[in-house]
């Protein structure tokens, strides 16, 4: 229904404006630009403008308003009408001509459906994930997995040229608190000798070092030890590290090809740490930065209202912050873009106003337009996960958890046969389950995940989304068998008057509303939006579903009418998954 709205608008524009200069009141561009509304429910409209906002400017009761606006607005042929209602003016759209309008888009558009060229021109890097090598990608690493590959997928669909890239935290001395346990521990083993995952069995190492600092105070400092020594390239202490981080790189991509993430470009901390010791350098030269006596590297972040900063430690090793400043440098000169965006935990709020103000500091002035995403904590019913400790939840253990869930789920059904590929269906019911559950939170929000629940074939989850695009589909293959198209050629030639129940206005409005969805979801990076667009489709449809016989109508108009309707249905909910990266299922 986005054109209808944006007819309404542009009239009601129009009307204020000349009710405006009628009274001799000067009133700006912006101040006509009146937000549209949805009204609570349905038999008050479909498109609700409140009138608060003139009452000043016109110095008159907003219900007075109103009522002027609307005697204008009958005066013009409009899609639909106006009538007031208090403070507001109500529209309700023409459903036979809107109904149409929303179908067909969705047919002709097919998966492309909800694509816009509101951000066309745009190029944005997103960077999400952001691994570290001592250790597998645990839940939440997901959360910021799901998150990132959502927003990138938005966002191009908005028109955007984007670019999905990994910061791979290879080094430092959480890195090398692993090589030392390693090195104590390993006796030689490696991943294919020990049947294990090479980032799980990086990992151990790392849970195996905070058990050895517990009994030993001088393993700290022997890992800072370490870090010196691969900085300054000893021979022995670089191929260790080599070793070890192919194991632990070659698991985590598994992970993401487990769960359909992909990235267009992969950095390394390894590889830009040394650019960003040259830019604080060159900070320092300019009087940006100050070296103190001990050769401490730090920047004075008062014009910010923060503290200070350290930049370089006094033995010349770098912090997250310094590599973070080689590395923004060096992907803005790869790729040029107009706006970057870190999907990273509200944890680090403080480390990104500290790089953007850094940065702009050196003189780039693109670091105006980098922008964190920050979203909230997710954790388990049985509360915090701690890493150091070895209590987080592994993602690779989480999917394959849901998964023999999602088996049992189909076998208690007695699925098996309708579905063929058990496995491969329980997969995607896993990840579909997965995504969705850590999507449908606003991203600034704490969650917690209880997986059981994220994988329930009801209620507002991933699987309820799955099996209803299945029950669609096989209602339209058994059409299909009939030799009853549904296309959108045939869509243009129905008559739409023959839905009249208020389930299939509702559904109408579902589907025409989906690209605005999916615009705002851009605009504010934030995919709840379209989960919630999802859920609210999904449940009208069931009900409809339930309530009103669609191939069965004996009426072959009606039925028709029905047909194209659920399709475009289903178009909604397909293009929509994509969005969130979840697997499309046509059989269930």
């Amino acid at each position: 229904m986005t054109e209808a709205r944006t007819i309404w608008a542009n009239a009601l524009a129009e009307v204020l404006r000349s009710l405006a200069a009628e009274k001799g009141i000067a009133v700006s561009e912006d101040a006509l630009q009146l937000p549209a509304e949805t009204p609570p429910d349905v038999k008050m409209g479909d498109v609700a403008f409140p009138m608060f906002g003139l009452a000043k400017m016109f110095r008159s009761a907003p219900a007075s308003i109103a009522g002027q606006v609307v005697e204008l607005l009958s005066a013009k042929d409009l899609p639909g009408s106006a009538e007031s209602a208090g403070p507001y003016v109500n529209i309700r759209l023409s459903r036979v001509s809107e109904t149409a309008r929303a179908v067909i888009a969705a047919l002709n558009a097919g998966d492309n459906f909800g694509r816009s060229d509101s951000l066309v021109g745009q190029r944005v890097m997103v960077e999400f994930s952001s691994p570290n090598t001592n250790k597998p990608l645990h839940l939440g690493h997901l959360r910021n997995d799901a998150l990132g590959e959502s927003v990138a997928r938005i966002l191009s669909a908005c028109g955007a040229a984007v670019r999905k890239v990994n910061l791979i935290n290879d080094r430092g001395v959480h890195i090398c608190k692993s090589m030392l346990a390693y090195r104590k521990f390993g006796s030689g083993m490696t991943p294919e000798s020990g049947g294990v995952k090479g980032d799980h069995f990086v990992g151990d190492y790392y849970v195996r070092f905070n058990e050895w600092a517990k009994q030993d105070p001088g393993a700290e400092e022997a890992a800072r030890t370490m870090l010196f020594a691969w900085e300054n390239g000893d021979r022995d202490v670089v191929e260790l590290w080599k070793r070890m981080n192919a194991w632990a790189i070659e698991g985590i991509m598994a992970t993401y090809d487990a769960t359909g993430v992909r990235f267009d470009q992969l950095y390394f901390e390894s590889q830009t740490y040394a650019s960003g010791k040259a830019e604080v350098q060159k900070g320092v030269e300019k009087g940006i930065f100050t070296r103190d006596e001990e050769g401490t590297v730090w920047v004075d972040l008062a014009p910010v209202n923060l503290d200070r900063k350290v930049l370089l430690r006094k033995d010349g090793t770098s912090l997250y912050l310094t590599q973070d400043i080689g590395t923004v440098i060096a992907r803005h000169a790869d790729w040029p873009f107009d706006r970057m965006i870190y999907v990273v935990g509200s944890e680090q709020n403080y480390h990104f106003r500290v790089l953007f103000y850094v940065v702009e500091q050196l003189g780039f002035s693109w670091a105006r337009n980098l922008f964190h995403l920050s979203y909230g904590m997710v954790n388990l019913p049985e509360g915090k996960m701690k890493s150091r400790e070895g209590t987080v939840v592994d993602a690779d253990d989480l999917i394959a958890e849901l998964e023999r869930l999602a088996v049992e789920e189909i076998r208690q059904k007695e699925r098996e046969e309708a579905v063929g590929d058990v496995r491969g269906t329980a997969h995607d019911i896993a990840v579909g389950a997965l995504h969705y559950y850590l999507l449908q939170v606003n991203p600034g929000k704490d969650m917690i995940f209880n997986p059981r629940e994220s994988l329930s074939f009801t209620g507002n989850t991933g699987p309820y989304l799955q099996y209803m695009c299945a029950r669609i589909s096989s209602m339209l293959r058994k059409a299909a068998e009939r030799g009853i198209a549904v296309d959108a050629a045939h869509a243009a030639n129905l008559d739409w008057s023959q839905l009249s129940v208020q389930e299939e206005w509702l559904l109408a409005r579902l589907v025409g509303d989906f690209p605005c969805v999916v615009r705002q979801a851009g605009h504010d990076l934030n995919p709840s939006l379209v989960a919630a667009h999802l859920y609210e489709t999904a449940r009208t449809f069931s009900t409809y579903y339930h309530d009103h016989p669609i191939l069965a109508a004996t009426d072959s108009a009606v039925r028709d009418a029905r047909l194209h309707l659920t399709a475009a249905v289903l178009q909604v909910l397909k293009a929509g998954l994509a969005l969130l990266n979840i697997p499309f299922l046509s059989v269930m």
